[in-house]
């Protein structure tokens, strides 16, 4: 699926190491649908070549204001009125105090003056000059105006320091520039949406798990992200980035989980349960590792808190939706689910069909509520998540509709 297919896209190029992402970066918006006109500053010409960029764009690169064949036509104010939205990517600090400072002494400052698109910028410096109090200075006033600011990312930089300041990997600026677009209907509501496994230990070195990959509750956390919401995802161990935007809290035990569920369900609008909790833990944890001196082995499992559950017996709870991952009889057991746990809605999944459900990039659902269900055909599972929280929320103002009524 092609998210940007037909817009028209502006990458400001400013000269840090950074910027030798930028081809890359091109490429995959072009991927997406894009159309990719270049503007390189002089700086930026040390790092990358305007030849290379205009081999991946397919435009020729725009590199100085004093390029008097471009300004016959004006050639500043014609790429200030062409772009849907434009992205400066590396920002360097420098470049960021321009562009607060309102100078217009090269292309991509006066561009910047010029034009009614939307600006985002996307910083890579040295952590030091990122903690300046003039750099920070400079990005409060560009958020106050509007500016969307896109990062910095935080690891390793091309000076040997470590901490905020590096540019946003390639991934996350596709991602952001393709959520740009996306209609923000969720604006104001703030969501709460558990994912993954949780590991119950039954000694330093051993635990009780499934599963669960914690695909589908990130691609759930990252639509609703895009859809405008405040997202907090509550995540059992998996190897997965969280969804850029969001809030993450890090549990590796159903009891963690459960106590930072309830803590948060009261604050939000939407709970959404996708993680696989265990339904039970081992009654008497270990404190050594036990070693293998017997050929059997016998462990006493008692009940985990019902997440979900317990959240719908909050008196202030929020809309509540569920999810049931079976292997058989999928309509009787999340119907059974959907009543038992007082839920407002129950996304379930037969995870006996192959490629589908644990461990796959797809899935396929069936949204329950008390009186109707939808069926979500089997597609890969960000776009699954993005049908899935419409739905939600298409639910979620039914029932605040129907209260205030």
């Amino acid at each position: 699926m092609e998210i940007l297919q037909g817009k028209k896209i502006v990458l400001g190029i400013s000269g840090g190491i950074a910027a030798y992402k930028a081809p890359e970066l091109v490429r995959r918006l072009k991927e997406q649908g894009a159309d990719i006109r270049v503007v390189m500053t002089e700086g930026a010409k040390a790092f990358i070549t305007p030849l290379t960029l205009q081999a991946v764009s397919g435009n020729a690169v725009a590199d100085s204001l004093l390029d008097t064949q471009a300004e016959l036509a004006m050639g500043h104010i014609e790429l200030a009125k062409w772009a849907d939205l434009i992205i400066i990517a590396p920002a360097t600090a420098d470049i960021i105090a321009k562009i607060t400072a309102g100078m217009a002494n090269d292309l991509l400052t006066t561009l910047c003056l010029a034009t009614s698109a939307p600006i985002a910028i996307a910083p890579a410096m040295n952590q030091q000059m990122w903690h300046a109090l003039a750099t920070q200075a400079n990005i409060t006033t560009l958020k106050d105006r509007g500016y969307h600011i896109w990062g910095p990312g935080c690891g390793e930089q091309a000076c040997g320091d470590v901490g905020l300041g590096r540019m946003l990997d390639v991934d996350d600026l596709v991602s952001l520039s393709g959520d740009f677009f996306v209609e923000k209907y969720l604006q104001g509501q703030h969501w709460v949406v558990t994912a993954g496994p949780t590991r119950e230990a039954i000694d330093p070195v051993r635990y009780i798990s499934n599963h669960s990959s914690g695909k589908m509750g990130y691609a759930i956390a990252h639509a609703a992200v895009r859809a405008g919401a405040k997202v907090t995802l509550i995540s059992g161990p998996v190897t997965l980035n969280a969804p850029f935007g969001c809030e993450l809290i890090r549990v590796n035990s159903a009891d963690e989980m459960h106590q930072h569920a309830l803590s948060l369900a009261p604050t939000c609008s939407t709970f959404v349960a996708c993680a696989a909790v265990a339904d039970y833990r081992v009654a008497n944890v270990a404190a050594q590792k036990i070693k293998k001196t017997n050929d059997a082995m016998q462990l006493e499992l008692v009940k985990n808190h019902d997440i979900v559950a317990d959240v719908a017996q909050l008196t202030d709870k929020p809309f509540i939706v569920g999810f049931a991952a079976e292997t058989q009889n999928v309509e009787h057991y999340a119907r059974g689910k959907l009543v038992r746990k007082n839920l407002d809605l129950i996304a379930a999944n037969d995870v006996a069909k192959s490629g589908q459900g644990f461990n796959s990039d797809d899935n396929a659902l069936t949204l329950f509520s008390a009186v109707d269900h939808i069926e979500i055909p089997l597609a890969n599972k960000t776009i699954v998540a993005q049908q899935l929280v419409s739905l939600i929320n298409q639910h979620y103002l039914a029932k605040l509709n129907s209260t205030e009524l």
